[in-house]
Order: C-alpha cells, then structure tokens, then sequence
C-alpha cells in the first residue's frame, strides 16, 4: 500500500472529550481526513469498507473487546500502521500492548507535538518497510527470502527459482521455521516467518485466517462456521476473518 501524504486516519476512541480534542490537534497539524467510532466491532466494519492508512486507538474501548485486541485484528488481516493512545503505562498494559507490536505508544494527556510526532514516525517507518520490501530484488540461498514484481514472486525450489503469479496462490501454512505454499499448480517450502511473508504479498489479495494460515480470498470456495474451503482444503478461520469475509460479500 502506497502511503498519500494526506493519509485517511481512522481514531478509535469512545470519550467524546478525547474524540473532539484530538480530531482538533489532527486538523490544526494538517491531517483532514480523519473518521472516528468507539468500539472495536464499528472500527472492524470502517477497515473493511474503506481504505484506512493510520489507526488510533484507544486501548479501553466500549464493548467487551480492547484496543490491543483491535490491534491484533489490524496486524492479522490489514497491513497498515496504528498507535496506542492511553492513559495506562503499568508494565502489564505495555506488555500486553507489546504482543500485537504497535507503531506508536501515546500516553494521555497528550498534546500537539507528541501527536504530531508519533504519526510522522510511525507513517515515515512504515514507507521504510514498504521501500526496503520492494527494492529486495534477489534472493538469498540461505533464508529462502523472496524478489517481489508488481504481479509475481520468485520461490526457490532445488535451486531454482520459479515465478509464481499471485493469482496462482491458493495458502500458505506456517510449519515452525518453514512456510509451506500451495499453488495450482506446485507446492513449496520456504524459510520465512508467516508475518514476514504476508508483508510481501498484495494486501487485496492475501489475508491472515489464522495463526498458521494466509489464504487467498479469491480462491475460496465456501465458508462454515469454523473454516473456509479452498479446493478440497479445509482451513481453520478465526471469528474476526470470518466476520470480515461476511462484510466483504456482503457489501
């Protein structure tokens, strides 16, 4: 994902004190456009239906669910940068925040420059990422990394490397160090963690359904309550993907 220098920023926070003062502070530092909701369910249906380049988040929300829990949908099917704002810095709220690896950690009150300066950095390093990802061009024998084109990647299979259309990709399954990846047509192992493969792939196309899985959303044939089926494949979905597929279709 391309990063506009006017980024839409999506503020999760359910005080409306808070929501107004810094809906102000993002408008005084040039950021316009900017949509706000106050529970985790509301910011699932905005990420689905629009396209979100910054997220906010409170970590006590209305509703049952956290900010970190929301963190950790944005981390499993979105590829965008988001920060923690709150007024909780005890050492087990970081610790729980640590686990879904946040951008940025904003402790409240907060004023302009803070803000300022936690969006800057978190957007600057998050092209960083994006750059470094995209000008990795050749592959490396060891770690089995792979050279990204703008609709294919190379896979290393017995010393050669193979270019696979995405569009051919069906899953990927996270075995230990080892990711397996299935095609139509071949299969694949590859040395990779399944958060640094995901990064590689177009974030249209390729969604984390579960802690060992990425699948290809235009492969899927079906879905139950529990799993979606690609090919004659059954593979374990959590509840968030599964709720992100029904708002997909459904749209």
């Amino acid at each position: 994902m391309l990063l506009p220098n006017d980024p839409e920023i999506l503020l999760v926070e359910d005080n409306l004190v808070v929501v107004d003062s810094v809906i102000r502070m993002l408008s005084k530092l040039g950021y316009d456009k900017v949509e706000s909701v106050s529970d985790y369910n509301a910011a699932v249906q905005i990420l689905s239906l629009k396209k979100i380049h910054l997220v906010l988040i409170d970590i006590l929300l209305s509703g049952k669910e956290t900010g970190i829990e929301l963190g950790g949908h944005i981390r499993d099917t979105r590829n965008i940068p988001f920060i923690f704002m709150t007024s909780n810095s005890d050492r087990v709220t970081v610790a729980e925040a640590k686990k879904v690896t946040p951008n940025g950690y904003l402790v409240k009150p907060f004023d302009k420059e803070d803000l300022f300066t936690a969006i800057e950095i978190a957007l600057f390093n998050f092209r960083e990422q994006l750059s470094t990802s995209k000008e990795s061009t050749v592959l490396d024998s060891d770690t089995d990394t792979t050279a990204i084109l703008s609709d294919s990647i190379f896979i290393k299979k017995q010393h050669i490397y193979h270019r696979i259309s995405f569009s051919e990709i069906l899953y990927i399954k996270a075995d230990n160090v080892y990711l397996e990846v299935y095609t139509i047509h071949k299969n694949f192992v590859v040395r990779s963690s399944l958060k640094e493969y995901h990064t590689k792939l177009p974030s249209k196309l390729f969604y984390k359904a579960h802690k060992s899985y990425i699948v290809n959303i235009e492969h899927i044939n079906s879905i139950n309550a529990k799993d979606v089926i690609i090919g004659q494949k059954k593979i374990p979905i959590t509840k968030d993907f599964k709720d992100f597929l029904i708002n997909t279709m459904n749209r």
